[in-house]
């Protein structure tokens, strides 16, 4: 153990040097490092810098409203295939219900009602009346679907306004925590997170525009522009929002526009819709508005196309933005909103400062008084430790909040835990009367095995808080996490590393500890 083998001294100053240049972005103005220098700070959390913590909750009603029309409507277009006769088919929210005209039709009513979806369960009266619904594991399994595809949305239109750092998470059924540090004004997000951009293209019924009179397939919605005037459109969508790749704001005629792609499954299907249809008006649907209804003068195979509605240009740069991100499969409702004040968090990263400045004094000053030289070889270890633990959290990109500030002290005692081990090893050699580099050598082989499983017994408490835990005590865990790991490499390596070079230049007869 006192021999050091020369890839092993490489490695510590690799480790070393590598810890200085991510730890000093934090410490000294990014603008006053060398490019070629890593810029990456520690990132601090709502608590520490203040923000703004959003509560939103997901209305998934809609969905199953949205799922049993769809339904409906497949329903329909089978049974019309099929020449099974029905009255009163009917989309609710927790149901579909129709009746059949024939009690023969039942068996094959059936069987296409159990194709239409998964997980249905399928009520049959004897007068010939179904009811169908979800499953209850089909209904928790759309819920989860929903909530996680919201989230996602959620955090792909945060990203795109250039937050940092945003924590969004889920909290009970339907609800997500959304925390935005440094925003301490969250409307302008509010108000693109809240926004469903749910995009459809149809087909304008010109019979129901003719006559007045609305068909089951159709549905009346208004017209963006102009609230008091409607347009009547199928309810089937030709097109929908997801198939979108790209949409980025542009010009046309000195007008701001949105410009659109689709992918290869919506291009075809777009081709293939305009070559049916040319001469007939279509609707572009959004969140329930007609924002255009343009005549199909020709055959549209380039898969891509052009949005103009009266735009201003920020409603050009919020649209593209929105369609960009995805759809939000169903309606937010903002049911808590707090905001930290900056100040706040100042004072807690000021006393998190303290906290960590007197425990380490308090640790240095011990340890040096406990073991002398040895002790100042573990301080040196300790004040690097200190540097890797932030030099891994600028270079992983992670967030420091309170608690994290927490499990940085807690770290600071525990650091210094080896180091004590291996030196009461070595008294206690050193009272059995054996020669230091026997002491050294036999102090760190035997408390090697203690300190590596104290270390990997408290790494599992973190693994198992970061995994179970909510996030302040996934921003405890990661930090003790992290100070674990550097806590073994700075006892086992750098201390050791600075004992042999000690002890081979000054080859001493006796150990005083």
């Amino acid at each position: 153990m006192v021999h050091f083998e020369k890839w092993k001294i490489i490695l510590c100053a690799l480790v070393v040097v590598f810890g200085f240049a991510y730890a000093l972005p934090n410490i000294i103005n990014v603008d006053k490092l060398p490019s070629f220098m890593p810029q990456d700070k520690v990132s601090l959390g709502l608590d520490l810098q203040g923000g703004s913590h959003l509560l939103v909750e997901v209305d998934t009603n809609i969905v199953f409203k949205e799922r049993f029309e769809s339904m409906e409507d497949g329903i329909r277009s089978e049974f019309r295939a099929e020449k099974i006769g029905y009255t009163g088919l009917n989309a609710g929210m927790e149901s579909l219900k129709f009746k059949l005209r024939d009690l023969e039709d039942r068996e094959d009513a059936y069987s296409i009602a159990k194709t239409i979806e998964e997980d249905l369960e399928i009520n049959i009266e004897d007068n010939g009346e179904f009811t169908i619904s979800f499953l209850p594991q089909g209904v928790t399994k759309i819920k989860n679907q929903v909530i996680a595809q919201s989230m996602e949305i959620i955090r792909r239109r945060i990203d795109e306004t250039g937050t940092k750092e945003p924590v969004i998470q889920q909290q009970g059924l339907n609800r997500v925590v959304v925390q935005l540090p440094g925003v301490e004004n969250p409307e302008e997000v509010k108000r693109l997170i809240g926004k469903t951009a749910k995009m459809s293209f149809h087909m304008v019924d010109d019979a129901a525009s003719n006559t007045g009179k609305t068909s089951p397939s159709s549905k009346k919605l208004p017209l963006a522009e102009d609230n008091t005037q409607t347009i009547t459109i199928k309810k089937r969508s030709l097109l929908t929002g997801d198939m979108l790749v790209n949409s980025q704001p542009s010009f046309q005629d000195g007008r701001p526009v949105v410009s659109f792609k689709f992918n290869a499954v919506g291009a075809k299907r777009f081709c293939d819709v305009t070559r049916k249809n040319v001469g007939r008006p279509f609707a572009i649907v959004l969140d329930s508005e007609v924002i255009s209804y343009p005549n199909i003068n020709d055959a549209i195979c380039g898969g891509a196309g052009i949005i103009s509605g009266g735009f201003s240009v920020e409603e050009a740069n919020d649209l593209s933005l929105l369609l960009r991100a995805g759809a939000l499969p169903a309606p937010l409702k903002f049911v808590e909103e707090r905001t930290v004040g900056p100040s706040l968090g100042a004072d807690s990263v000021a006393a998190g400062k303290i906290a960590s400045l007197v425990g380490m004094a308090l640790i240095l000053v011990f340890m040096f008084l406990s073991y002398g030289l040895f002790g100042l070889f573990a301080n040196v270890a300790l004040i690097i430790n200190m540097i890797l633990i932030f030099a891994l959290l600028s270079s992983l990109g992670a967030t420091l909040t309170l608690p994290g500030i927490a499990g940085i002290v807690l770290t600071i005692g525990m650091a210094v835990d080896a180091n004590v081990l291996v030196f009461e090893r070595i008294k206690e050699e050193i009272r059995a009367r054996r020669t230091p580099i026997s002491a050294i050598d036999s102090g760190y082989s035997q408390a090697l095995s203690t300190i590596v499983d104290a270390s990997i017994t408290t790494l599992i408490a973190a693994f198992l808080l970061y995994s179970f835990g909510s996030g302040p005590v996934k921003g405890f865990a990661v930090t003790l996490g992290i100070g674990i790991m550097t806590s073994m490499f700075s006892a086992i390596m750098l201390t050791r590393l600075m004992v042999v070079f000690w002890l081979k230049k000054n080859k001493p007869k006796t150990l005083s500890l």
